[in-house]
């Protein structure tokens, strides 16, 4: 492919090949994996802290959420209604190369969050060459807006969801004679976990998407107050997808906080697509 196209909003810029893109990519690409598995390396150095104070924190009966919700409920004299009974959960591996397996998934993931901050610095920088000079000058403080959302929607994940779907599950029981014992692999332990941070942390990437989508013409604020009842299924179904627990409460949960971010992402819409109607005014005179 022969195709040439133009880096960078300024036109003295050089003109670059398809396959200098593509060189230029794949230096960035190989910057974030090493930052991830330097992150991964340290995680793996220190797996049974991490393990033992973060990945198993929402099964531990003296997780903080679990004292700040009971603490909650008896301020709000509502009894023990928010305090979760303690779960007792014994985790097991079935095969021999099982808990060297996790310890690798754990630091990966571990990895790719810690670090990702840094992987966004490096696809933006790969991207920002090709906006325009206009359209940069309002991408300000972007990488921290970003982070900031994704490390939020993980914590969210963490400390409450997290906590509310491993209680329900880790305490549900079929049938009355307490023969069936929940006894989960690892694996399955940390596919849930996973599913859980990264899911929010991606959900909760929405206000930023909503700023992209209207800077570049494809949403308006009209257009998502017209569709909101059509949001609210797709908030719920979404919510049903990053929950693994089948429960109303733990569905509720994610679908709040879910619907609060799309009405801000409203209001960013809104403030976005006022302020280009007005510079469009003063452009035309």
């Amino acid at each position: 492919m022969a195709g040439i196209f133009a880096r960078g909003g300024d036109s003295n810029k050089a003109e670059m090949s398809f396959i200098d893109h593509l060189e230029e990519l794949r230096g960035h690409i190989v910057r974030s994996i090493l930052a991830i598995l330097v992150c991964a390396i340290v995680i793996f150095i220190y797996r049974n802290w991490v393990f033992d104070n973060i990945i198993t924190g929402p099964i531990n009966p003296d997780f903080i959420t679990y004292r700040a919700m009971c603490h909650l409920s008896h301020v709000l004299h509502m009894g023990n209604t928010l305090c979760m009974p303690p779960v007792k959960v014994d985790m097991q591996t079935t095969t021999f190369g099982g808990q060297f397996i996790s310890s690798i998934t754990m630091a990966f993931v571990g990895g790719f969050m810690v670090a990702f901050p840094y992987i966004f610095w490096e696809f933006w920088r790969f991207v920002k060459p090709a906006l325009k000079e206009k359209e940069t000058s309002n991408t300000k403080f972007v990488i921290f807006w970003v982070s900031f959302f994704f490390f939020t929607g993980a914590m969210f994940g963490f400390f409450l969801l997290g906590p509310f779907t491993f209680n329900f599950l880790a305490g549900f029981q079929l049938g009355t004679k307490g023969t069936l014992v929940t006894r989960p692999t690892l694996n399955d332990y940390l596919d849930n976990l996973t599913n859980i941070i990264l899911g929010c942390g991606i959900a909760f990437e929405l206000p930023v998407l909503a700023y992209i989508l209207t800077k570049i013409g494809l949403i308006t604020p009209v257009y998502l107050r017209k569709t909101r009842k059509y949001a609210v299924v797709i908030l719920l179904v979404v919510a049903a997808v990053i929950t693994p627990s089948p429960d109303w409460m733990s569905q509720m949960i994610v679908f709040l906080p879910l619907w609060f971010l799309y009405e801000l992402s409203i209001i960013i819409s809104a403030r976005v697509y006022k302020e280009d109607k007005r510079k469009e005014a003063e452009e035309w005179g």
